[in-house]
């Protein structure tokens, strides 16, 4: 899957759970439902994608989330 896919997949998780009012409530589900609902091969490619590019196309909630992951 394209990284560009991810990121916006990411994103809209983070848009999300981004409206809890518990910030570590938000970053634990961002991470939980990409732990849980993405296959390893795509979570691994948008930390690889974040790896060589940078976190600034992520939510601050997913870049968060996605140390956890």
């Amino acid at each position: 899957m394209k990284p560009e896919k991810l990121i916006k997949m990411a994103n809209q998780i983070g848009a999300f759970f981004d409206a809890m009012p518990d910030r570590e409530q938000a970053v634990a589900g961002v991470a939980a439902h990409i732990q849980r609902n993405w296959e390893p091969r795509m979570r691994t490619a948008l930390k690889d994608h974040v790896a060589r590019n940078g976190n600034q196309e992520l939510m601050p909630v997913v870049r968060d989330a996605l140390g956890r992951v």
